[in-house]
């Protein structure tokens, strides 16, 4: 079966984006370093920060969290555990349904965050303005006669 333009523009397209969010993770990572987080554990943070500005409640259930940060559950555990050692956020049971578990940001967690956010908006302002063209090699049918 033959691959049409618009399925290879359309796969190149995904790629690309597949490309963009591996690079700026792994600027983020590298960036957040010296605060001792990463990309994700800043996107925790961040989430919580926001919950506590603007919703009633500042916790959320792990698997509410899990939604937001896009982490399977059993990822977002492990680093919410890291992150609760660390002392940035604390874990409780979730009052309406025992089984569940509720994350809270600590004041050292907000102090973190509020280190960090600065940086984390940094890279992502220069990853997501389009100054950091996708690094995508050209194939054998892409060389330079054959493009025009």
């Amino acid at each position: 079966m033959a691959v049409t333009k618009i399925e290879r523009a359309l796969v190149e397209r995904w790629r690309d984006v597949l490309s963009l969010h591996a690079r700026t993770t792994c600027e983020l990572d590298r960036a957040l370093h010296p605060y001792g987080i990463g990309a994700s554990d800043f996107e925790v943070l961040d989430v919580l920060v926001e919950a506590a500005g603007h919703e009633s409640c500042d916790t959320y259930r792990v698997q509410e969290l899990a939604s937001r940060v896009h982490l399977s559950q059993s990822a977002l555990s492990r680093l919410v555990a890291r992150l609760e050692k660390d002392g940035l956020v604390a874990r409780g049971m979730c009052s309406e349904d025992r089984r569940g578990v509720r994350v809270v940001l600590t004041e050292k967690g907000r102090a973190r965050h509020a280190e960090a956010q600065p940086v984390q908006r940094s890279v992502l302002s220069r990853m997501l303005s389009g100054q950091a063209a996708p690094e995508r090699p050209t194939t054998a049918g892409e060389s330079g006669a054959a493009q025009g």
